[in-house]
């Protein structure tokens, strides 16, 4: 059994207790792992140990991967910043994008997804901790921008996606994930029918269960730590 292999279970465990302990069904949390910095010999180290969902962070190093990995059944999710010119290549390549956070964006990769392909499915990142330097929409322009994406035809609208600041304890955690879960019921009240709610990652993912997440990120617990820049 590889390390990986070995970690993707330790993690799968982890959700099902996470689960259990909020009265949940695992199987309504997606385990995402995040695979950025990473070799594509790694990727396919955790696709033999059948996990097959993939985030990367940059769009460049994830399209080198996607294009040298076999592609049936594996789904790509986006989950970092788009410039306005990347949007291509996520329209291009990618499944899933999950840090959607301007209009702008959204518009030019429903110009450019391919008609070949099924709608680029998404996830607008939302900024629940009201981090100033912190990607994502506000809470307030959530509702306008989720209406205006809706619309967009070769995009699908699956729900929302934070990254919050380390909280320092799990109460704590699980108020700022809650947070979100309240965005998506009132969104989902407005009539939205999302069904994804992205929070989470190897330090959180039991407090974000509690809350409500339907999909975790996690990438140093299912790959390993990474190395620093010049490391």
């Amino acid at each position: 059994m590889t390390t990986i292999e070995t970690n993707l279970q330790a993690v799968r465990q982890r959700i099902a207790a996470a689960c259990a302990a909020a009265g949940r069904d695992a199987a309504q949390v997606q385990l995402l792992a995040v695979s950025k910095t990473f070799p594509a010999a790694s990727v396919s180290d955790a696709i033999a140990a059948g996990q097959l969902q993939f985030g990367e962070n940059y769009i460049q190093e994830a399209v080198a991967k996607i294009e040298a990995l076999p592609r049936a059944g594996i789904t790509w999710h986006c989950i970092g910043p788009v410039q306005s010119n990347k949007t291509r290549l996520v329209a291009e390549h990618f499944d899933w994008l999950q840090s959607l956070d301007r209009l702008k964006i959204a518009q030019r990769l429903n110009e450019q997804r391919p008609q070949a392909l099924a709608p680029l499915q998404v996830c607008i990142q939302v900024n629940t901790d009201g981090g100033a330097n912190k990607a994502g929409v506000s809470p307030d322009a959530l509702a306008a921008l989720a209406r205006a994406v809706a619309q967009l035809p070769r995009l699908r609208l699956r729900g929302l996606m934070t990254i919050p600041e380390p909280a320092p304890d799990f109460d704590a955690a699980r108020a700022v994930h809650a947070r979100a879960r309240q965005l998506f019921d009132r969104l989902n009240a407005e009539g939205m029918a999302l069904d994804t709610l992205s929070m989470g990652m190897s330090g959180d993912l039991e407090a974000a269960i509690h809350a409500g997440s339907t999909m975790v990120r996690v990438g140093t617990a299912v790959f390993g730590a990474r190395e620093r820049p010049g490391h």
